[in-house]
């Protein structure tokens, strides 16, 4: 038993047996839900010490319900921060579409977080997920749950898994042909490739610069914010690192690092050229301008909700990527 904060001995928690083994809340779920990506091994320490602890699994709150509950879980994988709040257009602008789908449907929506979601489950009759989260651990918790879900993102966990999201390797493509078509041969990208979305944009800029006279110099892991691209621009300027043009993972990561360009005295884009990814309401009025490969999030808000209640009523549903644009503008 763990105490509260008057003392009182309280049934413990999944996050109070995560922190007895030191893993993620996560693996927890996974194990105790008997998730074939947990070894087994690792899958009987955490239900001994769950057992041990006196932790009991809600199990029914897993599983679908004899009667439907007209009510869809919208599971965030994000984790809020100063630098990266929920207000900013993602996840909002799908938010709203899949709002208007849902409530088109006679539908309710549950929001919630994947730790909340992990932890204390609501009756719902299906799962939308933004976010898969690194090396898919939200999408994996999401499927131990046992309801129907649709993910968005990237199409890289199982065949079977529906999947909505953005053709992101062809907005790779556009931002090497744009940057090569400037004249740019030294180039960085910047993202956490951890992540599925991330990795196709990166692939898909290697991808279109094969057969040019340009090349990646350097590909910087950073959040996907303001602050963590200013420090990861910062740092490679300071290493001395030649490069004329950046592709960035997603917007706020192409304003931190044309702030970071500036402080340093380099003129955008007559020095270097930098490229955007999402083309969020801010794109159009930071200075410069940001280029950036446009995604529809609120079309992708409509076709999540509109496949869960497909799978959630036993219709047939495939996974379906959006096109993507380049809008050109001054950066």
């Amino acid at each position: 038993m763990s105490r509260n904060g008057h003392g009182e001995r309280t049934r413990p928690t999944m996050a109070d047996v995560a922190r007895e083994l030191g893993v993620a809340k996560i693996t927890v779920s996974r194990a105790l839900s008997d998730h074939a990506t947990v070894k087994e091994s690792t899958r009987k320490l955490i239900r001994e010490t769950a057992e041990r602890m006196g932790y009991r699994l809600n199990v029914s709150a897993r599983n679908l319900r004899q009667q439907r509950t007209r009510t869809i879980a919208v599971v965030i994988e994000m984790a809020p921060s100063h630098d990266r709040l929920m207000s900013e257009p993602y996840p909002l602008s799908l938010l709203g579409g899949i709002m208007q789908e849902l409530t088109a449907a006679g539908q309710n929506m549950v929001l919630t977080t994947i730790d909340l979601f992990a932890e204390h489950p609501p009756s719902t009759d299906g799962v939308i997920l933004l976010g898969q989260g690194v090396h898919d651990d939200a999408a994996a918790a999401v499927e131990a749950m046992g309801l129907p879900y649709v993910v968005w993102g990237a199409a890289h966990g199982p065949p079977e898994r529906i999947v909505v999201g953005s053709d992101n390797r062809a907005g790779g493509r556009l931002a090497a042909d744009y940057l090569s078509g400037r004249g740019r041969r030294q180039l960085l990208f910047l993202g956490d490739t951890q992540h599925g979305e991330v990795e196709d944009r990166s692939s898909g800029f290697a991808d279109g610069l094969v057969g040019r006279d340009a090349a990646i110099v350097a590909q910087l892991a950073c959040a996907f914010t303001v602050a963590g691209a200013r420090e990861a621009v910062t740092h490679v300027i300071e290493q001395g690192t030649s490069f004329d043009g950046i592709f960035c993972a997603n917007d706020a990561i192409a304003m931190g690092a044309i702030d970071a360009l500036v402080a340093h005295g380099r003129s955008v884009p007559a020095d270097v050229s930098v490229v955007g990814f999402d083309d969020s309401p801010g794109a159009s009025i930071f200075s410069p301008k940001l280029t950036s490969v446009r995604q529809d999030w609120a079309l992708g808000g409509v076709l999540l909700a509109q496949k869960v209640l497909d799978l959630v009523g036993g219709r047939a549903v495939e996974s379906h990527m959006m096109p993507v644009q380049l809008v050109a503008r001054e950066s």
